[in-house]
């Protein structure tokens, strides 16, 4: 596997070159909460639907791309559709048995920048420093009550911009070019 030069995002081309200045301009939440997106596999369904009750009681539209039973399905089909829109704009939430396998898969969509949290630390700084925009939970591994913290941890948190910006600026303009 060729190596990848400390250097990378001063090789993009100048098309791409303002992502980063973009990032680092940018100190806000994710763009004004419209629907929330959130999808699972069998492993999540449980935890997902639970999370779909707790935002519909405050108030947040949700659109929900399945799965619908614990019906045994294949994460990557789910993890596409939710992503593809996320990168389009929205945000969205994941879940599979460990939250592994749909972060992967997630994270394979140009301009999906999905992260698995385990606590609302680990929320809230996906948010402040790699301004995630697609959240990744564990179904087997996560209490719903956490889950629940971590969400609202994660949709209450804005990006904080500044020297992170540079940082996820130079991620989105590595991916602009391949």
């Amino acid at each position: 596997m060729p190596e990848i030069p400390s250097n990378a995002a001063d090789h993009v081309p100048e098309q791409f070159s303002t992502a980063a200045e973009n990032h680092l301009k940018r100190k806000t939440a994710l763009a004004p909460m419209g629907e929330l997106l959130i999808g699972a596999d069998h492993g999540g369904f449980t935890l997902k639907k639970a999370l779909v009750e707790h935002l519909r009681r405050k108030g947040i539209a949700v659109r929900d791309f399945g799965c619908h039973s614990e019906e045994s399905c294949d994460y990557p089909d789910t993890a596409f559709k939710v992503a593809a829109e996320v990168a389009k704009g929205h945000r969205g939430v994941l879940i599979c048995g460990t939250g592994i396998g749909m972060s992967i898969a997630a994270n394979k969509v140009r301009g999906v920048r999905a992260a698995l949290c385990h606590d609302e630390r680990t929320a809230r700084l996906s948010r402040e420093h790699n301004d995630a925009n697609l959240l990744a939970l564990g179904g087997r591994t996560t209490d719903v009550e956490l889950a629940k913290r971590i969400l609202d941890v994660w949709l209450s948190t804005s990006f904080a911009g500044e020297r992170h910006g540079m940082r996820v600026g130079k991620i989105t303009s590595y991916e602009a070019a391949q």
